[in-house]
């Protein structure tokens, strides 16, 4: 069928989901290069100019080596931590773990637990409970575990900026190593060492580290120096840290940090780690969550974390810890079943405050509105966070959460590309009881009746930076590494495209548009989803797959082109079926025409 007499759509126009598609800004000559040195196709070539892969640093993005692990030694007090650690094991002292309630925080605890558990010693794990003690340590915290015999606190994914809870460990006698990655202040707690990349005075380039990934270089700094004291003999073996990792990569990928150089490597070889399946909690996790393929970004992120997330969300905050650091099998499938249950759980009361939460932002919402901020009883604080992303999809703006249970109201913020969620709160403090985030989250305490004026004000500071923003910044963009076609969307250029894995933050996964295509056979699968095919003019053909589309006017869209020739955009997947492999091309969106770019 010819193509000629379809409309065309300028780059202006809108798709069917009502967003605007937008090539990356393809540095042709720079990918040209990369492709010749690197001996990969022009288009992976490009994609890696995109994602701003220099060609001095090719060689390290496509085979990510642990070798490339920069010294701990570089970051500041590093030097401290490694010192103290290594008397308390030396001298048999008690140490004890001061976690977090998220993946990162449950990860990390549960990678030095079973660190020091391999060297013979039985630490004390502590994860604050998240509706009654909140984030980080505190001072009851502290004299909990001087009471139950610590003379080391090791805290990761928290600690920076707790001065009261340092304060009281002092006071106790009891030494605290602090690891963290959050953003310092200039003010330092009093503590024994404070590793982390993100302090002030802090000049190491590694500031994109989750919580997890920073304890870590502190247990390589620490095995190296226990190596040069003689400490692993045949009674004691050296632990082989390289078995730890497939924890640092689901801490890395939920916690939604950059994928760029250490990172890259910590989960690269985190998630062949996982594949080999040696740590039971992982393990279980995985099967309860159904992974029956090689461990991904996508499986850590949305199948694993969220089960790790969910004994901190509404239940017993060290569940995930406990889970991830048990070599029982038998245990860790019983804990495993509860998370599940757990996420179940979880899912029904996000359900319920999403609906509350939807009906508010449909009547509020207008064209002309900057921010919404819903607020309701009975909205648990456990799933706020997500409701609130759920509902700034649907409407491109910023929003706030807010639980009214209590008599302070607890609210949690996402924001849109081009609006700083962190610094509106900042500057909204005088109406505040307490808050803070950074440019895409926040989170905040406010007492119900100022609730009215911090919407206000918040309309007005976010309608004040969209003003002064590049671009239209309430229209969502899908931005587009390239063109295919389906004949060229095969199994070869997809061999050649994975090897841009893993994929996240900073290196999403390549997003293409095929146009002039024609829609054939579609049909609903599983009641909420399209399969279909693609075929173009010159005869090439792919399948393809549209997630959820019957949710949206994407499925009405393709079920009824009747023939025209359309743009669709998404990823080039493997599809596996019977022991067969073919590539297909799993759609986010659609254009009625042939869109140009």
């Amino acid at each position: 069928m010819s193509t000629a007499a379809q409309p065309k759509q300028s780059a202006d126009a809108l798709s069917v989901l009502g967003k605007r598609w937008q090539l990356r800004s393809a540095d042709n000559r720079g990918g040209m290069l990369l492709a010749q040195r690197m001996g990969v196709p022009e288009v992976v070539g490009t994609i890696m100019a995109n994602r701003g892969v220099e060609l001095t640093d090719a060689a390290a993005f496509l085979e990510p080596n642990l070798r490339d692990l920069p010294d701990p030694n570089h970051l500041l007090d590093m030097d401290k931590a490694v010192e103290r650690l290594l008397g308390a094991v030396t001298q048999k002292q008690k140490i004890a773990i001061f976690g977090d309630y998220d993946v990162d925080g449950s990860c990390g605890a549960a990678m030095l637990l079973r660190y020091f558990r391999a060297l013979g010693m039985d630490p004390l794990l502590y994860v604050p409970d998240r509706l009654t003690e909140g984030y980080g340590p505190n001072a009851v915290a502290m004299e909990r575990l001087k009471a139950q015999g610590a003379d080391l606190v090791v805290t990761v994914d928290c600690g920076c900026v707790a001065y009261d809870a340092m304060d009281a460990a002092a006071k106790l006698g009891l030494d605290v190593v602090i690891t963290d990655h959050h953003q310092g202040a200039i003010k330092k707690p009093v503590c024994v060492a404070l590793v982390n990349p993100n302090r002030v005075d802090e000049e190491s380039p590694h500031t994109n580290l989750s919580g997890t990934g920073v304890a870590f270089l502190v247990l390589v700094g620490l095995n190296r120096a226990l190596r040069e004291k003689g400490f692993f003999t045949a009674e004691q073996p050296e632990p082989d840290l390289r078995l730890l990792l497939d924890l640092v990569a689901v801490a890395t990928v939920c916690d939604v940090v950059p994928l760029g150089g250490v990172n890259r490597i910590l989960v690269d070889r985190g998630l062949k780690v996982m594949a080999t399946r040696r740590n039971p909690g992982l393990t279980a996790l995985a099967d309860v969550a159904g992974v029956d393929s090689k461990p991904g970004t996508y499986h850590a992120g949305f199948l694993i974390g969220p089960r790790i997330n969910a004994g901190g969300r509404i239940a017993a905050c060290d569940l995930g810890a406990t889970l991830l650091s048990t070599m029982d099998g038998a245990h860790a499938h019983a804990l495993a079943q509860r998370l599940h249950q757990l996420n179940q759980e979880r899912k029904e009361i996000e359900e319920m405050v999403q609906a509350d939460a939807m009906q508010q932002a449909e009547a509020m919402f207008t064209p002309e509105v900057g921010a919404l901020v819903l607020a309701g009883k009975n909205w648990h604080p456990g799933v706020i966070g997500i409701v609130a992303s759920r509902v700034k999809d649907k409407f491109h703006r910023p929003v706030f959460v807010l639980s009214l249970d209590g008599d302070v109201a607890k609210g949690s913020g996402r924001s849109i590309s081009g609006i700083d969620l962190g610094r509106c709160v900042q500057a909204l403090g005088d109406i505040l009881v307490g808050g803070g985030g950074h440019k895409m989250a926040a989170g905040l305490s406010i007492l119900p009746e100022n609730i009215p004026a911090f919407r206000e004000k918040l309309n007005q500071m976010v309608l004040q930076q969209a003003a002064r923003a590049e671009g239209d910044v309430f229209t969502p963009y899908i931005k587009l590494d390239g063109f295919l076609t389906p004949r060229g969307a095969n199994l070869d250029l997809l061999d050649q495209i994975e090897r841009l894995e893993p994929y996240g933050m900073g290196n999403p996964e390549p997003r293409f548009a095929l146009t002039g295509v024609r829609v054939d056979a579609p049909r609903v699968v599983g009641e909420k989803h399209l399969s279909l095919s693609l075929t173009d003019g010159a005869g090439g053909r792919i399948r393809g797959i549209a997630f959820r589309a019957m949710e949206n006017p994407l499925g009405s869209f393709l079920l009824n082109t009747a023939g025209k020739a359309v743009s669709v955009c998404g990823s080039l997947r493997r599809n596996v079926w019977n022991g067969s492999e073919s590539a297909q091309f799993q759609l986010d969106d659609a254009f009625d025409g042939i869109w140009q770019g």
